[in-house]
């Protein structure tokens, strides 16, 4: 593990390959261990930098109480400014969505290119922040144990639940893996976060948007509206695939990101 002080507190991060940099942001309540199948595939012609967000994995949680896709999106600079990488890739699945959105609103000039997968651009409703209050509540009161079983069959499609239990395993795993005060901080961040559909059409830089096709969570509906409202980006919709396509469509997924990657320009 490589870890570095930035920001007040500890993160640990992945850094491996050789060539332009990549940086992959884990959504809520994973860690970078999300991107375990796509890390060997893209480090073979891409350098690719996968953080733990502050108070998930192996980083610390800060003293805060609570983790503004602001503040994670400067963490992200901050790791860039340590390996002093000036501009880069930046890409995301879920609340790593909304943090990479937040970093090209913070820091435009150091984005090559943005991979916004499973996540959407709109903030959350009345009824979702109250929900996210409710599940801050009940990370830091009984742990992470119900969140990950109660969020399981949304996250994956009811055919992985049943027929590919080294898949669920694996995310229950990460999510058990997720400290109750940085998932609380975390969840308070993203009841909050900006709503960034008039972002959008500012987005110059190429974009690839990914969703599963049976997305429950962030619908390819949110994708679409994204996609439509940027000029520059490609939709790839991922068949049979939940909230975590990557996953359970690992070749799909990074046949898409690497023929993107290898069509960029410049």
């Amino acid at each position: 593990m490589t870890s570095v002080r930035i920001n007040n507190f500890q993160l640990a991060y992945t850094d491996t390959g050789v060539g332009r940099p990549i940086v992959l942001i884990h959504g809520y309540p994973f860690n970078r261990s999300l991107w375990t199948e796509q890390i060997p595939s893209l480090s073979n012609s891409y350098r690719i930098i996968a953080p733990d967000l502050r108070g998930f994995g192996d980083s610390e949680a800060s003293s805060q109480d609570i983790s503004t896709m602001n503040q994670l999106a400067a963490d992200v600079a901050a790791l860039m400014d340590h390996l002093e990488i000036p501009r880069a890739t930046i890409g995301g699945l879920s609340m790593g969505g909304y943090v990479a959105l937040a970093f090209y609103k913070q820091f435009h000039s150091r984005v090559r290119a943005l991979i916004l997968a499973d996540t959407r651009a709109q903030a959350d409703t009345e009824e979702a922040k109250q929900t996210r209050a409710q599940q801050a509540q009940k990370a830091l009161s009984e742990g992470m144990a119900g969140i990950a079983d109660a969020m399981l069959p949304k996250l994956l499609t009811p055919e992985t639940v049943s027929k590919r239990p080294e898949i669920v395993k694996f995310v229950r795993d990460m999510m058990l893996q997720t400290k109750p005060e940085g998932a609380a901080a975390a969840l308070r961040g993203m009841a909050e976060r900006e709503d960034q559909t008039a972002l959008l059409p500012k987005i110059t830089v190429p974009t690839l948007i990914l969703v599963g096709a049976e997305d429950a969570i962030t619908p390819v509906a949110d994708s679409e509206k994204m996609h439509h409202a940027i000029d520059t980006s490609r939709l790839v919709v991922l068949d049979h695939a939940g909230h975590v396509s990557n996953l359970e469509r690992t070749q799909q997924f990074n046949d898409a990101v690497l023929h993107f990657l290898r069509n960029l320009n410049g």
